[in-house]
């Protein structure tokens, strides 16, 4: 996955526009873009989105309320019987998603879904607690497939403006940005960067994601499916990295038994190897 584009459950015609976006997975909201009133009628468009999108060629989340809300069990309760691909846990530490493992069995077993179906992608940056509990989601369950990181409800809590003056995050929200990436690296799971919320400026957005594609990310969430096709392009790899990828991967298949080899000048080791296999699609050696 490259791109995850919100979509509030509620509101019908972006529903039906989100299969045209382009997104490699979208995310039905019931949280930050649904209010309380329109909750019911958000939870039975996203089941019927769910069910009649079974076989379509990208991926399909929910993002549930918090676990702290008292609402998340009605989210699931909603949405688990029609079979998303997995589902975006807000507001978390790492003992909330142990908690969801166990709901999320517990739906599985009552809807004949085979065991670990569903996926899940913690935001884990949301509150200050979860700040120090970054390191802590390894081995916690096996539907994690994701961790990704949220500035705007992080900013709520601390009472303050996320961005300076030059338009850059803050220190607290670049430590929250970098334990994400660490966190998920710890994890072994795929690294996302938060949304770019000016949804108009295509120039800020690439420079965005071309920065966290070098730092490490893998994909990046979306508020607007203008945002998807930059999206897309950042996170897919280059025909030059391709071509790097192919060479890293044949040499050491030359020298199964070397640490580090010349490549064009340079020498490559092990991490490269990894990189270059992760490029293309290939799981670990």
């Amino acid at each position: 996955m490259r791109s995850l584009l919100f979509v509030p459950a509620d509101s019908a015609r972006k529903l039906s526009r989100g299969p045209q976006s382009g997104a490699d997975a979208l995310i039905l909201d019931l949280e930050d873009s649904v209010v309380p009133a329109n909750r019911p009628l958000a939870r039975s468009q996203a089941r019927d989105f769910l069910a009649s999108t079974g076989s379509a060629g990208f991926r399909r989340y929910v993002r549930i309320n918090p676990l702290s809300s008292g609402v998340a069990f009605d989210d699931l309760a909603a949405v688990v019987p029609a079979k998303p691909d997995g589902i975006l846990l807000p507001k978390c530490v790492p003992e909330d998603l142990r908690t969801l493992d166990h709901y999320l069995a517990a739906f599985e077993a009552a809807s004949a879904m085979p065991l670990g179906t569903i996926r899940v992608i913690a935001i884990a940056t949301e509150t200050p607690a979860a700040m120090f509990a970054l390191g802590g989601y390894a081995g916690v369950s096996p539907r994690l497939e994701g961790i990704t990181w949220g500035a705007e409800d992080l900013a709520a809590c601390l009472g303050g403006n996320n961005r300076r003056c030059d338009g850059g995050y803050d220190d607290v929200y670049r430590l929250a940005r970098s334990l994400c990436l660490l966190g998920a690296a710890a994890a072994g799971v795929m690294p996302i960067d938060t949304i770019y919320t000016d949804f108009k400026d295509e120039t800020g957005l690439a420079a965005e994601c071309a920065a966290a594609k070098r730092s490490g990310f893998t994909a990046k969430m979306a508020i607007h499916p203008a945002q998807i096709p930059v999206i897309n392009h950042a996170f897919s790899a280059s025909e030059e990295e391709l071509a790097w990828a192919r060479k890293v991967i044949a040499i050491f298949a030359e020298n199964p038994d070397a640490g580090t080899v010349a490549l064009d000048g340079k020498m490559v080791d092990k991490p490269h190897l990894s990189l270059a296999r992760r490029l293309l699609g290939i799981g670990p050696a």
